[in-house]
């Protein structure tokens, strides 16, 4: 590249890069005239064009109230398909002729222009933020529009899989000294446990028997897209409270034979279906077994967000059909202040945990996959259903999503792979003994699995 060209290109990168941020005027876009400059962007051929028109774009779309949004969207999925005769045409070739030419003409056609497009707005200054922006937008419209919606969100989802891809994302510690512009993104992302405060934000942060890790993106250094956040402890806990407790006592690390993660996060949802948790874990793990070799159990102190919307649709019929113990606690939880009452509180207990081993082991969706979206998380990374809590959170939401049930997940390092291996081709549930000996009947599910 001449001296000439590479400055010109250094220049145009530079304009668009101010002007996306607002560093000069620029007029409101309309929708006609952001479609135009989307068939420009995907047969522009200069790259600093390229960049130009694809922050032209960007900046465009996001001046759009939701209403020309939603227009937006229905342009791209119907002006920006696959040709359909020349697909047609290219899938006849490959049938009369299988091989490598025309089946990547093949391709090349069936792939939507939309991808291209896509691929096209990455290259802005900011672009892949502003893309996960973007599906943020669509997400909403796809609960009554998915029919026209889908391919499009398919195709961004499909890219951030690529783009968001294990290899790319970085595992960084956060701690106090982090600085102040990710710390207060934890604070806003925490989606378990609400931080109220800096102060809070300490608690979790600088005492030496807690830790947090996030996955950062190249393009995105300084938003993290998951964190997850552990406590160091001397045994499993059972309930969050002890371990957001301000006032316990702080367990040196070299003492500590459990981690804890007790808070999972995702930060974006426009990354909505592209898992890094798995990933997150597992490296966690990993990472904590060889600077805290005193470790011996890595367990999650997990909400079961679904549980009290599943009793509350019980049927008349499935209700009847319940243990004597299981009715009582239902009536009892029908009660309010029935949790801090220690008598009622402990007469729910054997119908509410065997009423949760009812939920975890055989409430199934119609793929036979467990209803409660934390199990379906756990169970496929490879975890065992190893603990159900009784009011192991007793906070407002706690108590209304699950009737303070909350549950723990083991992480058995060296069966990982195995058991998600089972969970996948079975939908086999690990489950502990003391989880399945809660459950009435045991003989009835043939995807269940007790462990010691």
């Amino acid at each position: 590249m001449s001296r000439v060209s590479l400055l010109s290109d250094l220049l145009g990168s530079i304009g668009a890069r101010s002007w996306f941020h607002g560093e000069d005027g620029g007029k409101a876009i309309s929708l006609p005239e952001l479609a135009a400059l989307c068939h420009k962007l995907v047969s522009s051929r200069g790259e600093a064009t390229g960049v130009r028109l694809a922050a032209d774009i960007l900046k465009g779309f996001r001046a759009l109230d939701e209403k020309a949004a939603k227009r937006f969207f229905h342009m791209l999925a119907e002006e920006f398909m696959p040709d359909a005769e020349a697909l047609r045409a290219a899938a006849n070739a490959y049938a009369e002729i299988p091989g490598p030419d025309t089946l990547i003409a093949l391709q090349r056609l069936a792939e939507p222009p939309r991808q291209e497009l896509f691929r096209r707005l990455n290259l802005a200054p900011g672009g892949t933020a502003e893309l996960v922006k973007l599906r943020e937008r669509l997400l909403p419209f796809l609960k009554s529009d998915r029919e026209r919606l889908g391919a499009v969100d398919a195709d961004l989802r499909h890219l951030f899989q690529s783009w968001f891809n294990r290899g790319f994302l970085m595992l960084k510690p956060i701690d106090w000294d982090t600085p102040a512009s990710v710390l207060e993104k934890i604070i806003r992302y925490e989606a378990v446990h609400a931080i109220g405060n800096w102060d809070e934000l300490r608690q979790r942060l600088a005492p030496v028997d807690r830790r947090c890790f996030g996955f950062f993106h190249p393009s995105i250094p300084d938003d993290p897209l998951i964190f997850v956040e552990v406590a160091l402890t001397d045994d499993i806990p059972a309930s969050i409270a002890s371990v957001l407790d301000p006032d316990r006592t702080v367990l040196p690390p070299e003492a500590a034979q459990t981690a804890v993660f007790y808070s999972i996060s995702n930060c974006h949802t426009g990354l909505a279906g592209v898992s890094f948790g798995s990933f997150l874990i597992k490296q966690v793990a990993e990472d904590l077994k060889e600077t805290v070799p005193s470790l011996k159990a890595f367990v999650t102190l997990s909400p079961a967000p679904g549980f009290a919307s599943w009793i509350a649709g019980l049927s008349a019929e499935a209700a009847e059909g319940l243990e004597a113990n299981e009715k009582r606690t239902l009536a009892i939880i029908g009660e309010a202040g029935w949790s801090a009452d220690p008598t009622k509180a402990e007469a729910a207990r054997p119908g509410l945990l065997s009423l949760a081993a009812r939920y975890y082991l055989r409430a199934k969706r119609g793929d036979d996959r467990p209803i409660d979206p934390v199990a379906r998380f756990h169970l496929g990374n490879g975890a065992v259903l190893n603990r159900i809590m009784h009011l192991g959170d007793t906070s407002t939401s706690g108590l209304a999503q699950a009737h303070g049930l909350m549950v723990n997940y083991l992480y058995d390092l060296p069966r990982i792979e195995q058991r998600h291996e089972a969970y996948a081709a079975d939908g086999e549930i690990a489950a502990s003994r003391a989880v399945t000996a809660l459950l009435p009947g045991r003989a009835g599910s043939h995807s269940m699995k007790d462990v010691a």
